[in-house]
């Protein structure tokens, strides 16, 4: 397989992390998405679904035979545990599918590669990757973002971001940190000054 340099993009929820993907992918790099990845293996009747479902409940598979996000996330993030527990199951699923990627990458000529994943850590990609970027902001911002962004009540985007690692890890575990507390203009002079330290 041909070597690329793999940038691995995280952060908290609410932080802001699409945005960035969005500027970087603007600007040229290859970026894969671990959410749409997601959504491949999530197909109806694949032996991730199935897992799934025998582990949290046949209910969590809707009529059409795709997953109820909303009700898996309620009960995948109602504690540390159950989160843990779905990460376990889904991860070599998604990693699986990432090299395929990358590999796909590599063969149309990239020679960056973005992965942008919520649970970089967590599901251990970041040991594939050369180095990471992670996106943080305060809390207060972030719950407001969250309940804005995927219609929820306070409530669940607090069991959300609870079930998350802390601020304190991504800083130290990551080689930039964007830190978007503020507008766009604000976080566009620091992915301005991040684009010329990745490519320097």
């Amino acid at each position: 397989m041909k070597k690329c340099r793999i940038l691995g993009l995280t952060g908290q929820s609410g932080a802001g992390k699409s945005t960035v993907a969005e500027f970087l992918e603007q600007n040229g790099f290859y970026v894969i998405s671990a959410d749409l990845l997601v959504k491949k293996i999530y197909n109806s009747g694949s032996p991730c679904l199935k897992t799934i479902a025998a582990v949290f409940g046949e209910d969590i598979i809707s009529d059409n035979g795709t997953p109820d996000r909303k009700l898996l996330a309620k009960r995948a993030f109602s504690s540390k545990e159950n989160t843990a527990l779905l990460s376990s199951i889904v991860h070599p699923f998604v990693t699986a599918e990432l090299f395929t990627q990358i590999k796909k990458a590599a063969e149309s000529g990239a020679t960056t590669v973005v992965y942008d994943a919520p649970q970089l850590f967590e599901s251990n990609a970041d040991v594939i990757c050369d180095e990471i970027i992670s996106v943080t902001a305060e809390k207060s911002v972030r719950l407001q973002r969250i309940c804005k962004r995927d219609n929820i009540s306070k409530e669940n985007a607090l069991m959300r971001m609870n079930a998350q690692l802390d601020e304190e890890f991504f800083r130290e575990n990551s080689d930039y940190i964007i830190e978007n507390n503020s507008d766009l203009s604000s976080l566009n002079v620091q992915l301005e000054s991040l684009l010329k330290q990745i490519n320097s």
